[in-house]
């Protein structure tokens, strides 16, 4: 039968370096060898997958939807391995994009716990904004996200948590005189500092712009949490910044004031999101409920105080 299942595994290869030499290294087999193989899988289909060039190898569009295929008959493939063995997910390699503003924060125990539990598991994270993660899960590229549930029509979601969002400011701002939950029209007519507009985050915060009148800057996209506290700090603006970053980074930092901004806008929801199916991919589950729980321990309930002097 053509393509095998190890002819998929080189076009998969191909098209995720882009190169032949490099899918080759990947794979452990020779580059004329595995040359040889996507010859023979687009004389079988008829089809020219590949462009190939001094750039590497470009798909064409027949290639996109072969590979993207093969992309789901492989996951297939480690589905039923895993269901076999009884592991789920935890079984083989898992291909996990996560928000840049989540990741850093949520996994680091998340992954020493399944490296103890699941020795020969492999959990491969890329941090990629909302719009990257969607296109991933749409091509095949990433097996599972953490995002915002409405940026993913059509998929397999479980709910994680839900975060509030919090306004950081510098220490001699006019907002940092009052503690407590901050009224959204105290952002009338002030900058908002946030992530670019490829993430949910930001679109978040210009609604909120917009039912404050509240400015978004037009002089400066951060392009990190971290980044855009250090600006307000600095005074250029209104850091708005997530419950999970805040409880676990920004609380520790003594140049900001933090104030939760009290709005039923100010808030997303997070949830553990894969491509819809006949079901979830066995074990998607359990690695639900250990995002949840450790979600809960590192942030404490909806509407907690903050783990330190700075409420």
């Amino acid at each position: 039968m053509r393509p095998t299942l190890r002819q998929l595994e080189y076009l998969v290869a191909v098209a995720d370096t882009g190169r032949f030499g490099l899918a080759a290294d990947r794979l452990n087999v020779s580059q004329p060898s595995l040359s040889a193989q996507i010859a023979d899988v687009e004389t079988e289909l008829g089809a020219r997958l590949f462009l190939r060039g001094r750039n590497g190898a470009t798909l064409t569009a027949t290639g996109t939807d072969v590979v993207q295929r093969a992309r789901r008959i492989l996951n297939d493939v480690e589905d039923l391995r895993a269901a076999i063995h009884g592991n789920g997910i935890f079984e083989g390699r898992l291909r996990f994009g996560v928000l840049p503003t989540i990741g850093p924060y949520l996994l680091p125990n998340i992954v020493r716990h399944l490296h103890r539990s699941h020795p020969e598991f492999r959990l491969v994270v890329r941090e990629e904004s909302t719009s990257d993660l969607e296109q991933g899960l749409n091509s095949g590229r990433l097996d599972m996200v953490i995002s915002t549930i409405e940026d993913h029509p059509g998929t397999h979601a479980d709910p994680l948590f839900e975060e509030d969002l919090w306004a950081a400011v510098a220490r001699d701002d006019p907002l940092a005189e009052q503690s407590g939950p901050l009224p959204i029209d105290h952002l009338a007519n002030r900058t908002l500092l946030t992530l670019g507009l490829r993430h949910r985050l930001a679109r978040i915060v210009a609604v909120l712009a917009a039912q404050c009148g509240g400015l978004m800057s037009d002089d400066y996209e951060g392009t990190s949490l971290d980044a855009i506290r250090l600006m307000a700090a600095a005074g250029a603006g209104v850091a708005i910044l997530p419950r999970l970053y805040v409880a676990t980074e920004a609380v520790r930092r003594s140049d900001i004031v933090l104030r939760r901004i009290d709005h039923p806008l100010a808030r997303r929801q997070l949830a553990l999101i894969q491509p819809s199916g006949p079901s979830p991919r066995p074990g998607s589950d359990m690695l639900a409920r250990a995002l949840t729980q450790e979600a809960d321990a590192l942030m404490g309930p909806p509407g907690a105080p903050l783990p330190s002097r700075q409420m």
